[in-house]
């Protein structure tokens, strides 16, 4: 299973519970040379969930990718602000970020 696949399968999944947005970075380089950054921050998290009087941040993984220190970095701020955030390498890591109902800022680092 492809990470597109798992963050398919989330978003539906999340979807009878709130709104779920796909949140992009992209950079890429222009014909003569130019180089573009376009999108959110770096390591800005691949979706965002708003339920019911919160948000989550969720970061899509394959249950073997790596996560980069700006990824950890981005989660870990969210968390101190109160948001809920986590890596997800599936469908139930996702719905334990969204169910999480405790102070997001007691959530072990990365």
């Amino acid at each position: 299973m492809t990470e597109t696949d798992i963050q398919r399968a989330i978003q539906i999944a999340l979807s009878d519970y709130g709104i779920v947005l796909r949140l992009n970075v992209g950079e890429f380089t222009t014909k003569d040379g130019r180089y573009i950054s376009s999108g959110l921050p770096v390591g800005t998290s691949d979706l965002l969930f708003i339920g019911q009087g919160y948000i989550a941040f969720i970061e899509v993984k394959q249950p073997k990718g790596r996560i980069r220190p700006e990824q950890i970095h981005f989660i870990n701020a969210m968390r101190k602000l109160g948001h809920r955030a986590g890596i997800a390498r599936s469908v139930p890591d996702a719905l334990s970020i969204v169910n999480y109902a405790g102070n997001p800022a007691d959530m072990e680092d990365y």
